[in-house]
């Protein structure tokens, strides 16, 4: 690999590393070629991008990333897969599906929206991140049912003033 290709590469990882807030780092030598495939279809389904990446270009991206990734780069050693997801726990869900059948994939690190996980025994809490739209969800769930009660205090109280606070009252 020439200079110029090598630059090519480290650019085109950087700006992946730029576009991308959920990147995971997980070793899957030898995984045989059907598990392979298999790893790879998984991921195009669940919407993952998954890429072999040679540590050095990679630890050269992270460092012309404006990110930061704190202890990150001293896990690239050995095989390293990139994986990257707008999902912040898709990945790791893959992987703990993936490996009910299999040892690996192995996690090495992820950089979820800023925050740096690194050993495989970070799965299981990457597992039960939940996404923005998940909290999002779970916050208008909270103020909803406030909303709820007045409003059945409403339909239930006749709608006369003194009804709908008998009502209110007894639902505190």
């Amino acid at each position: 690999m020439t200079r110029e290709e090598k630059a090519t590469v480290i650019k085109d990882l950087t700006a992946q590393l730029a576009d991308n807030p959920n990147i995971y780092l997980a070793d899957i030598s030898g995984l045989n070629a059907v598990d392979t495939s298999n790893l790879r279809r998984a991921c195009f389904k669940a919407n993952i991008k998954l890429a072999v990446v040679k540590n050095t270009l990679l630890a050269k991206a992270m460092e012309a990333s404006d990110k930061e990734f704190g202890e990150l780069p001293e896990v690239l050693k050995g095989n390293t897969s990139l994986m990257l997801s707008e999902t912040g726990n898709a990945p790791a869900k893959l992987i703990k599906n993936f490996r009910k059948k299999s040892e690996k994939p192995v996690l090495k690190g992820a950089f979820i929206e800023e925050a740096v996980y690194i050993g495989d025994e970070n799965l299981e809490a990457l597992v039960n991140i939940k996404s923005k739209e998940e909290v999002i969800g779970d916050i208008i769930g909270l103020l909803q049912s406030p909303a709820k009660n007045v409003i059945s205090g409403l339909k239930s109280g006749g709608g006369k003033l003194a009804g709908i606070l008998k009502t209110l009252s007894e639902k505190e």
